[in-house]
């Protein structure tokens, strides 16, 4: 028997669909992080980027279990003295609700080229409507 090989070109990419809305966000971010690489499908191989695409709709409604609303913290550095920026999940929510799913997403992907491939198929919006009708999307059931 021989091993296939599958080839990023020939990659027939799905587009999926999934709500936030009253979702953990760290079970969240696992759930699209495997779909991004495809470790969901049998043909994944950890050096090709062979995922789907993912939407992800009412970014604004994702649940933060205990009192991480105001304990967790988002840092920036900006690489100057001094300038080390910290946010609060709260306000984070309130300004950017977008930014926590992509930051949690990008904690579990590989930081090179690979990964920043494949952050680029993350597209989260804040409520429930999107522009990406047109891809047809499958609606994936996620319960934590």
């Amino acid at each position: 028997m021989k091993t296939t090989m599958p080839r990023e070109t020939g990659a027939q990419r799905r587009w999926i669909i999934i709500d936030a809305a009253g979702q953990p966000l760290g079970r969240l971010a696992t759930f699209i992080a495997d779909r991004l690489r495809g470790k969901d499908r049998p043909t994944f191989t950890p050096h090709l980027d062979t995922g789907a695409f993912v939407i992800v709709t009412n970014a604004s409604q994702v649940k933060l279990t205990g009192r991480k609303e105001s304990a967790k913290m988002y840092q920036d550095y900006s690489g100057y003295p001094s300038g080390l920026k910290k946010t609060p999940a709260g306000r984070m929510r309130a300004r950017h609700p977008d930014r926590m799913i992509t930051r949690a997403v990008w904690g579990m992907i590989p930081k090179n080229r690979l990964g920043r491939s494949i952050i680029r198929r993350l597209k989260v919006y804040p409520g429930a409507e999107h522009p990406h009708a047109a891809q047809q999307p499958e609606a994936v059931e996620f319960k934590a």
